[in-house]
């Protein structure tokens, strides 16, 4: 079986109000693309990948006009899926929905999401992610409240086999200094903002912790726009929000998550890293790799003997070598899909 996690860029804008694919040579939001281009790319990489479920990240916006599942069940009838179905949970406000394509032929997925609901007064015992949490973020004895601006996803899976485990997609983002006008204001909000994705981190390991203490076999995957030695502020709070939610510093194997690549940055800021993604900076005039995206997993499912894999054609000669997938791969996202092969 083959799972993946995919953040696709401006996913959105590839559909209209009714969900339906356009397949027109306007720009798609993606720099020098057009929307037909995107659409033909991310045929060609869905196509490739034959995931038998794909957590994506940033998929079509679910409003009052626009809804996600149908936009995505009518993406792969276009493009003859096997992930054909569509499941969401909570929407947001970001037209950057959490959402997850799947065979059901192969798995059932159900929205379960864990934690009580709160009042604006929230809770600082792992609510529910759609809630209010309280934690103290600036070492001030008083918590600050903090929400998720796009709530992970919570899933009960089971396979067709009978295999039954948890499945929690993630895209925490809450970096950028917006408003600021100064670099002392820079620094300030990068800080209070760095602040609260790492109160997001705590608040996600609360939840993996209490699977982790239940026996659970769980798969934590998505884009954390964070990683060990992503950043200078790292150093300041010593741990990245990756981190924080693999319980690096947690004694019992039982209570960490294990993922390769996290594993491979965590060996020091001179070893070479892996990379899920890949950005333009225009005023540098070069790209800029990073480890964004990552599939964690408990012990349960380790040992099953998982395989990791980036789809990042610049690292991985076999994709190299495919020129029509290797051009796709960089006109669908400035993220590259990672999948995990493992036997459930």
């Amino acid at each position: 079986m083959r799972i993946a996690t995919y953040n696709i860029e401006w996913f959105n804008n590839l559909f209209d109000d009714e969900g339906n694919l356009l397949d027109d040579m306007g720009w798609s939001g993606r720099q020098n693309v057009r929307r037909a281009d995107q659409i033909a790319s991310l045929g060609i990489v869905f196509t490739a990948l034959d995931a038998d479920a794909v957590m994506i990240v940033e998929a079509p916006d679910h409003n009052g006009r626009r809804t996600t599942v149908p936009a995505l069940e009518n993406f792969a009838a276009a493009m003859g899926l096997r992930a054909r179905r569509a499941v969401m949970g909570f929407p947001n406000n970001t037209q950057q929905e959490i959402a997850l394509l799947y065979d059901p032929d192969m798995l059932s997925a159900r929205h379960d999401p864990q934690g009580a609901p709160t009042g604006k007064k929230g809770s600082a015992d792992a609510p529910r992610f759609d809630a209010v949490f309280r934690w103290d973020i600036d070492v001030d004895a008083e918590s600050e409240r903090i929400t998720f601006s796009k709530p992970p996803l919570e899933l009960a899976m089971e396979t067709a086999a009978g295999t039954r485990f948890r499945m929690i997609g993630v895209h925490v983002k809450s970096k950028a200094p917006h408003g600021a006008s100064t670099p002392d204001e820079v620094m300030r909000i990068s800080i209070d903002n760095r602040r609260k994705q790492l109160a997001q981190c705590i608040w996600l390991r609360q939840r993996v912790a209490a699977h982790l203490r239940d026996g659970d076999s769980l798969i934590v995957l998505g884009d954390f726009n964070d990683g060990p030695g992503l950043d200078e502020y790292e150093k300041l709070f010593g741990h990245s929000g990756v981190e924080i939610v693999l319980g690096a510093d947690e004694a019992e194997e039982a209570m960490r998550l294990y993922d390769p690549h996290a594993r491979e940055a965590l060996l020091g800021p001179l070893c070479a890293k892996p990379a899920t993604a890949r950005f333009f900076l225009a005023e540098e005039g070069r790209y800029l790799s990073a480890l964004l995206d990552y599939i964690m997993v408990s012990p349960a499912i380790r040992v099953r003997d998982p395989a990791w894999r980036i789809w990042h054609p610049f690292d991985d000669p076999k994709l190299y070598a495919i020129p029509e997938l290797r051009e796709a791969l960089v006109a669908a996202s400035d993220h590259f899909p990672v999948t995990l092969d493992i036997d459930l």
